[in-house]
């Protein structure tokens, strides 16, 4: 990610922020394409449409884009650090120095949290996938698909503590179910189960990596051992969701629609601020969009009592 200076940094504050920026560890590149964006919003017509192949015969055949149309408006993020000049001066234990790569850390995570909250939201209306329904839906339909559904359930006799084996058997649902589903030209979205990752709440994290790293479970040979790659989001609370996507598409889960990339600026003893206020302003400004991509290669799993 790019980093603009506007060269009215405090001195050493400006590399204290790169160096977080760059060391902190992120998910959204696996997880979303990023799309570079040139206006404020940007149209998808493409998604969902692919011919297959053919037999030549009298010549090509074309087909032209869907009418189904996805229009991502691109938004506008900051966050600010207001600093008094005498805290600077009296600072002896590098506290400001913290609190900016913190606010690093906040920045470059940022995308991470806009996942989060559409995997939250993805079973709610207006959270739609580029088909008009909410990105996890059990009316997904396009073109020759037919009705296809990426809300999935699995039994548990607790649904907030599902055991390793009840893992096992909710991602052997979702893995089968996510190579089912079709594009809109009635064919297979998926062509194989790699790089997949199972999405989960930090609670459930244990459970996901002894039932995806673990030879044995309880005596037996583990099928599953290394299926998925599991990431555990903290701002995931339902302990009875997990999702599983698949990473190695075109197009992905999500989409990362880059306007403008993080800047980080500062006034400081030279601005109207520092002058008559004597406070420094520290903050970072980006636009940007975080939206839903191709909800084929997503599938929610919901922890229920065996019916």
């Amino acid at each position: 990610m790019a980093i603009i200076n506007t060269g009215l940094l405090s001195k050493g504050l400006r590399s204290e922020f790169l160096n977080r920026f760059d060391a902190t560890e992120t998910i959204f590149q696996d997880l979303s394409t990023r799309i570079t964006s040139n206006s404020d919003s940007e149209t998808y017509r493409w998604l969902g449409s692919l011919p297959r192949m053919r037999e030549w015969g009298t010549g090509r055949l074309a087909r032209g884009l869907r009418t189904e149309s996805y229009s991502i408006e691109n938004l506008k993020y900051e966050s600010t650090l207001e600093v008094d000049r005498d805290e600077i001066a009296d600072d002896k234990t590098g506290q400001i120095r913290i609190r900016i790569a913190e606010l690093a850390q906040r920045a470059a995570t940022h995308k991470d949290y806009l996942i989060a909250q559409l995997l939250i939201n993805g079973e709610t209306s207006g959270f739609n996938s580029y088909d008009g329904t909410s990105f996890f839906s059990s009316t997904h339909q396009s073109g020759a698909s037919g009705a296809q559904d990426n809300r999935l359930s699995a039994d548990a006799v607790d649904p907030d503590n599902p055991t390793v084996d009840e893992f096992k058997a909710s991602l052997r649902v979702a893995i089968t179910a996510m190579h089912d589903f079709k594009d809109d030209q009635g064919e297979p979205m998926t062509f194989s189960a790699n790089h997949l990752v199972a999405v989960v709440p930090s609670a459930l994290y244990l459970t996901a990596l002894e039932a995806l790293n673990a030879t044995v479970v309880n005596g037996v040979v583990n099928v599953v051992a290394g299926a998925a790659r599991i990431i555990a989001v903290p701002w995931l609370t339902d302990v009875r969701k997990w999702y599983l996507l698949k990473t190695d598409g075109v197009v992905r889960p999500f989409i990362f629609q880059d306007r403008e990339p993080v800047e980080f600026s500062a006034l400081t003893e030279n601005s109207e601020e520092g002058f008559r206020r004597e406070k420094y302003l520290y903050g970072v400004r980006a636009r940007y969009r975080m939206a839903y991509g191709y909800w084929q290669f997503a599938v929610r799993v919901l922890f229920n009592l065996p019916s």
